[in-house]
């Protein structure tokens, strides 16, 4: 388990989520890391090969007592104890960081998903939660910006699911609603060997038009009011929808195709939106 968080944060700073917060305000960007900090490790838990499910269960069991010890400054870890100091500074929720647990905990406890509604809980709980906790580390003021999160969070959620199906089935995960599968013939066999074939690409065309559907529900809350606020998240979504495009243009096929964001196009798409809705246009 992490004590320091700040060599961890050097070790991961290739996710877009680190370029997109490098300039902001001190305060908030302290925040911001611990938050993200947080994150990371929680999903790193599930995600480390070396342990047993059950391993992996009582760490995240444990991790989330000492989230709750450290809201009292009680936390063995230096991290819990800075983020629950943050809670309080900030005001935030407290249930977006439970809720997050509770979705890293359904990769030990859920393999496969029979519905999108299913899927649905899971990606608001494991992506949408992150950018609540971030719109109130900001200071939102209109109502709107929490669904403009809910449904971005859900929207990066899904494009992840698009490019990882290959890398998730080797977890033993499938995230591809299962009755979804079906209707487009595409057998847990199919997926197993990494067939690609028209059955996929009908299959992940589907997927990409949900996942464009929550880009755009999210844009429709995108206000004015809060654009310094979701600068962040305007980045990520700008990131994500890229990511998405370069699938669509290798033809879904992402069995052969390694699909990534370049670390400039994420520095320079973060500078952009800080400038254009951000601090730097204050």
């Amino acid at each position: 388990m992490v004590n320091k968080f700040d060599d961890f944060l050097v070790q991961n700073h290739k996710s877009s989520f680190y370029y997109s917060f490098l300039l902001l305000p001190p305060k908030t960007r302290k925040g911001m890391l611990t938050t993200y900090a947080f994150c990371r490790i929680t999903d790193d838990i599930v995600d480390k090969s070396n342990l047993s499910d059950d391993e992996k269960m009582k760490l995240l069991n444990e991790w989330e007592e000492e989230f709750k010890r450290g809201l009292r400054g009680k936390s063995k870890y230096e991290l819990m104890n800075n983020l629950g100091l943050i809670i309080k500074d900030f005001k935030l929720s407290i249930q977006p960081f439970l809720d997050l647990i509770s979705g890293v905990r359904m990769d030990l406890t859920k393999k496969v998903y029979k519905t999108f509604s299913e899927l649905e809980m899971y990606c608001f709980k494991v992506a949408s939660t992150i950018g609540l906790m971030s719109i109130e580390l900001f200071g939102y003021k209109n109502i709107r910006s929490k669904d403009y999160a809910s449904n971005l969070g859900i929207a990066m959620q899904l494009t992840n699911i698009i490019r990882d199906v290959k890398e998730d089935f080797i977890r033993g995960r499938i995230y591809l609603p299962q009755d979804e599968m079906e209707r487009f013939n595409y057998s847990k066999n199919d997926l197993a060997n990494f067939t690609y074939n028209d059955n996929f690409v009908k299959l992940m065309e589907f997927q990409t038009k949900r996942s464009l559907y929550y880009y755009e529900e999210a844009n429709k809350n995108f206000h004015p009011e809060d654009r310094k606020v979701l600068a962040m998240g305007r980045a990520m979504q700008i990131i994500y929808q890229r990511m998405l495009k370069k699938i669509i243009d290798v033809k879904y096929d992402v069995y052969k195709n390694q699909i990534k964001a370049k670390k400039i196009e994420k520095i320079l798409i973060s500078l952009g939106c800080h400038i254009k809705y951000g601090i730097l246009n204050s």
